[in-house]
């Protein structure tokens, strides 16, 4: 049932990745048409509700996840580290990501609606740090994961601890989840404050 619910969970995440990467590549190469699709100022209310609540709900959900990771980790418990990161993988696969895709469709379409992303100090540091925190997902927790799973699943039943490496992967992770959430505080921080940065435009002419 376990490893059952990890394939289910891989799926997903690919399915969601997969998203990302056909948003990333309509960017690029139809860039008039992606920023015709968001740029509704119609729309405006709606986008920044959006925006909004799928931020704070997906920072919300990856700091509260890696304080039950630390607190299970903690206790030593076979069953409720297994159990806790079941379902901290859970919530990634079909809260966050969906809120991840959520955050950058309405927060690309609020940029287009104030002007150039990178002729706003703020909002252009905001979107590199947004990036920034996705990347660490990318390029370090998800192979943390996979290796993860691959222990987990060839775990014995009958062995009432959990090996030291699968532990440490688990710790690796929680530092690599801290990592990421650092960026998202100060791009909550530019959000409220708004201060008035150079413009990223203006350093690269």
């Amino acid at each position: 049932m376990f490893q059952c619910s990890i394939m289910k969970t891989k799926y997903v995440l690919i399915a969601f990745l997969a998203l990302m990467a056909g948003m990333i590549g309509f960017a690029i190469f139809f860039k008039a048409q992606f920023i015709a699709l968001l740029n509704r100022p119609a729309l405006y209310g709606h986008a920044l509700f959006v925006h909004i609540a799928s931020t704070t709900l997906f920072f919300a959900n990856a700091a509260l996840g890696m304080l039950w990771e630390h607190r299970s980790l903690k206790s030593g418990s076979k069953e409720l580290i297994l159990h806790t990161y079941d379902t901290v993988a859970w919530l990634d696969a079909r809260f966050s990501s969906p809120l991840i895709v959520l955050s950058v469709v309405s927060g690309l379409s609020l940029s287009f609606m104030m002007g150039d992303l990178w002729s706003i100090g703020w909002l252009a540091a905001g979107f590199i740090l947004f990036l920034l925190s996705g990347a660490l997902w990318v390029l370090s927790d998800i192979p943390t994961q996979y290796k993860l799973k691959k222990l987990m699943a060839a775990l014995d039943p009958a062995d009432p601890a959990l090996p030291q490496e699968l532990i440490r992967l688990l710790k690796l992770r929680w530092l690599i989840g801290l990592a990421g959430v650092i960026p998202l505080v100060v791009v909550f921080i530019l959000m409220v404050y708004k201060p008035d940065l150079p413009a990223v435009g203006l350093l690269f002419p």
